[in-house]
């Protein structure tokens, strides 16, 4: 049994700790949820069992798929064990379907289909609310190496494709989602989560919003979206 020791970093939706084997972490998903950088604050009960449990499954999934991730084991409810990594300081976004921030920057209709998946980089800095940077800003700041930024697009691009497959079969439409990437020794990793938190999921009949939208949005019905997404992506075949 994995020991839980030192709590390392609490951010705002995970908590990370050490553990008894130096290349290995827990983190412990929470129930609380932010937007708005911080400004909206609150609850979302089951949040943290709900992402810990969607994640596992869709880290499972990359991985199968040659889609290398710091995932380990899923321990309990709310923790999962994972590869400690040296996180890089950009997010890494694919969008398939036009919303959120890209309908707001280029005035499209939310909803839109795009003709293809578009990659965005975001410098992750909340202060500066993650502010949109292309490869340009990377090399010009040296913020990765040439090399470990081809293999996160690749990774991601790659990812996009296996989890909108994976999805589409439990009637879900991958509109877009947040990759982060860390190393491992040589190894560059898929990071962090991948759950209704970084991803907009779209019932793909309905196009109801099961993800946080939903309470960035007060759209209600928060908690019964996170539970049929982890119902569809768990218990699902």
């Amino acid at each position: 049994m994995t020991k839980k020791g030192k709590k390392l970093y609490e951010g705002k939706a995970k908590i990370l700790y050490e553990t008894d084997q130096p290349e290995l972490l827990i983190q412990t998903f929470k129930d609380d949820a932010t937007a708005g950088d911080g400004d909206k604050k609150g609850i979302i009960q089951g949040k943290g069992a709900y992402n810990n449990a969607i994640s596992a499954r869709l880290f499972e999934v990359l991985a199968s798929n040659g889609v290398s991730n710091h995932f380990v084991e899923k321990l309990d409810e709310v923790d999962m064990l994972v590869k400690g990594l040296q996180m890089f300081p950009i997010e890494v976004t694919i969008r398939n379907t036009v919303a959120g921030g890209m309908s707001r920057r280029l005035g499209i209709r939310e909803g839109e289909t795009l003709k293809s998946a578009v990659l965005e980089y975001h410098l992750k800095d909340d202060e500066l609310h993650d502010p949109l940077i292309n490869e340009y800003h990377i090399r010009a700041l040296g913020l990765v190496e040439e090399k470990t930024l081809e293999k996160m697009e690749d990774a991601a691009f790659r990812a996009n494709e296996v989890l909108k497959a994976f999805l589409k079969d439990r009637n879900i439409d991958l509109v877009d989602f947040k990759l982060e990437f860390g190393a491992s020794g040589d190894e560059i990793l898929v990071g962090d989560e991948i759950s209704p938190d970084t991803c907009r999921f779209w019932d793909s009949e309905t196009k109801e919003k099961l993800d946080k939208d939903r309470f960035r949005k007060d759209l209600g019905g928060i908690e019964e979206a996170y539970r049929e997404v982890r119902k569809r992506i768990c218990e699902m075949g």
